[in-house]
């Protein structure tokens, strides 16, 4: 492939998801290799035995998918953020437009019987109107965009609405509150945050802070508590104006606790202490900042890119892995070696994350990837539905 297609390819594709997701495009078009034919490409994915993965439908013509929901009667629901489309699929993968016209829509929810769709800087509801959902409406507004503009709303089991408004730089320190955050609003679209308020003092949204990018989250089938997907920041170091370090900082998966910060832009778990955190020692804060802030629960390869989270409990996958989740990793575009482009499993044991293990990897030979896994969800059948926005592609895992 020629620089000029590729850009051609991606600059298009990923101009509405801001400066940032741009230059990383730029960056790495030697990691980007041409999608393989379908039979060789799945061949190249390497799987637990027991396990088969399958293209389920090519929306290489519609656009690059990202996130995906259920609809109440279990067709799967897919967002188009370069297209601003929202389509919905059926068991025969045949394609039905929900919505157009959309600001990068990226995470999508029902609420009730009505869709949720979020946007770059805010989010739209559908309301549903007989098998569809009418026009968008503005529901909740002027959420900041720009930066690391893409945005996830998810309803928890409770009904209460969240919502992802990640930091609009690298490392720095934000000047908008609402900058690395994970929001929480309730059903009818008023702030609900963790800080409650008196008086005269409007109630805020903000329900978790130091989260720089936080695009998936998802709530424990069993005990309900939320856990949720970060990635940390470019070009750190373990030294004082030292060259930056491919394995810093490792990517983080968090049990979001309402209040709680979790480490950006001071602080990332230590790689060989993951329950201590490590402060930045190029951008350090206040003294002893680290010891005030969230360990994550878990750590996760160093610009893998993680972002789609689903837990397994009702899947038809195997019985050992059920009581587990998967994380999509998207993959880095700035380290010399590449990482991620891949599932990873994350073991729980009494509920709780304890351990990760490579679940599907192949998107990534060598060190060029022809493929983007970005979102995982469990399907009405009981199969794992994967998002990939390189390859257009949606595939199911299901048993041989």
């Amino acid at each position: 492939m020629t620089l000029h297609s590729l850009l051609g390819r991606h600059l298009g594709k990923y101009l509405l998801s801001g400066i940032i997701a741009i230059c990383n495009v730029l960056v790495c078009t030697d990691a980007i290799a041409e999608t393989p034919p379908v039979n060789q490409a799945l061949s190249r994915l390497k799987l637990p035995a027991g396990l088969k993965i399958e293209r389920f439908s090519d929306l290489s013509k519609w656009g690059s998918p990202r996130m995906l929901a259920l609809d109440r009667q279990g067709r799967l629901l897919v967002t188009l953020p370069d297209q601003g489309r929202v389509i919905r699929l059926n068991q025969q993968a045949e394609v039905e437009l929900i919505a157009q016209g959309l600001n990068a829509p990226h995470g999508i929810a029902l609420l009730n019987e009505d869709l949720l769709i979020a946007e770059q800087n805010g989010i739209v509801k559908l309301p549903k109107q007989g098998d569809r959902w009418g026009l968008p409406q503005p529901f909740i507004r002027n959420l900041p965009d720009g930066g690391h503009s893409f945005k996830t709303v998810k309803v928890s089991p409770d009904g209460f609405i969240y919502v992802n408004v990640s930091s609009s730089c690298n490392v720095c320190v934000e000047s908008d509150p609402l900058r690395a955050t994970l929001l929480r609003f309730s059903a009818d679209g008023r702030p609900a945050g963790a800080l409650l308020t008196m008086g005269r003092h409007a109630q805020g949204a903000i329900w978790a802070t130091g989260l720089r990018n936080t695009q998936g989250f998802a709530w424990h089938p069993d005990t309900g508590e939320l856990f949720a997907t970060n990635n940390g920041a470019d070009n750190r170091s373990s030294s004082k104006n030292g060259a930056a370090n491919d394995d810093l900082p490792p990517e983080h998966f968090n049990l979001i606790t309402p209040g709680k910060q979790y480490g950006w832009p001071y602080c990332w778990a230590d790689i060989n202490h993951p329950a201590q955190m490590f402060q930045d020692p190029n951008f350090t804060g206040e003294t002893d900042i680290c010891k005030q802030v969230q360990a994550p629960a878990l750590t996760l390869p160093a610009h893998s890119t993680p972002i789609g989270l689903t837990f397994l409990q009702h899947s038809r996958l195997p019985e050992s892995m059920r009581q587990d989740a998967i994380v999509a990793l998207h993959g880095s575009w700035n380290r010399q070696q590449a990482s991620g482009y891949a599932l990873q499993r994350v073991e729980f044991r009494n509920h709780q994350p304890v351990n990760s293990v490579l679940f599907i990897k192949g998107w990534l030979q060598g060190n060029r990837a022809w493929g983007r896994p970005v979102d995982v969800i469990i399907g009405a059948d009981g199969w794992l539905y994967i998002s990939d926005d390189l390859t257009g592609w949606i595939y199911r895992v299901r048993s041989e």
